[in-house]
């Protein structure tokens, strides 16, 4: 059975490489390893990278998946679309603020429990990665299996989140908020440009955006932390032993 050096595998913790940089290990994947019992087969190196991949998007989608997993966060709340923006501007000098309040909280609680969906379509695209994937996981850039996700589900997950987002901004009432907002606007006299009022597509375009930035995250954090590896497979393929 064809052996790959620990040192394959600890050049996944990046902690001594340039953020810029790739991991450069050809001539250690064309190399048996026939020392005896040091080394790390490829099968033991797909199955750490699965797991932890598998952790990684867990997390990803739990942080997100939860109260305020949106709303509280400066860096995923969903305001109102860039195009609403003056009908925002001109409800709240009508005494409307409240209205618009509840607009863009219902809007975020729509997404954060469409986020829920993902997890499936994660999962399905890390049990169809080949050995050769979780290998160019390893010889690829430090964001090399957030692209690998971006590619196998961006556009599954499109698809799942727009009837899940919908239904949720349904069930949040954030559809009802909205729609009034933006019909109330269309129906003052000095509107002249008619906004619409659909919102699926855009909160679906930011929570998936917002999700791939976790999973970003959290691949930085499965190379770099030591700590983040909490099984044995995982000690023994991340930690080169």
């Amino acid at each position: 059975m064809k052996k790959l050096i620990p040192l394959l595998i600890s050049a996944l913790m990046l902690s001594h490489t340039p953020v810029t940089a790739q991991i450069k290990l050809p001539p250690l994947l064309t190399k048996k390893n026939n020392t005896g019992n040091g080394g790390i087969t490829e099968n033991e190196a797909g199955m750490g990278i699965k797991e932890a991949l598998v952790n990684g998007v867990t997390n990803a989608v739990l942080n997100l998946n939860k109260t305020d997993g949106f709303f509280g966060s400066q860096f995923y709340k969903v305001l109102l679309p860039p195009d609403a923006l003056k009908i925002e501007k001109a409800l709240r000098n009508l005494g409307m603020g409240a209205q618009v309040d509840n607009a863009i909280l219902a809007i975020n609680r729509g997404a954060e429990d469409a986020v829920g969906f993902a997890k499936p379509i994660f999962i399905d695209a890390i049990k169809q990665m080949t050995l050769t994937d979780a290998l160019n996981i390893v010889k690829g850039p430090k964001d090399a299996a957030t692209n690998y996700f971006k590619e196998k589900t961006k556009l599954k997950l499109i698809e799942a989140f727009t009837p899940s987002v919908k239904g949720s901004l349904d069930k949040t009432n954030a559809t009802k908020y909205y729609t009034d907002i933006v019909n109330t606007y269309n129906k003052l006299p000095t509107t002249f440009k008619k906004a619409n009022p659909d919102l699926t597509s855009y909160v679906v375009g930011k929570a998936t955006d917002a999700l791939f930035d976790q999973v970003a995250k959290e691949e930085a954090n499965i190379r770099a932390n030591p700590l983040a590896r909490t099984s044995d497979i995982l000690k023994k393929v991340f930690g080169g032993k």
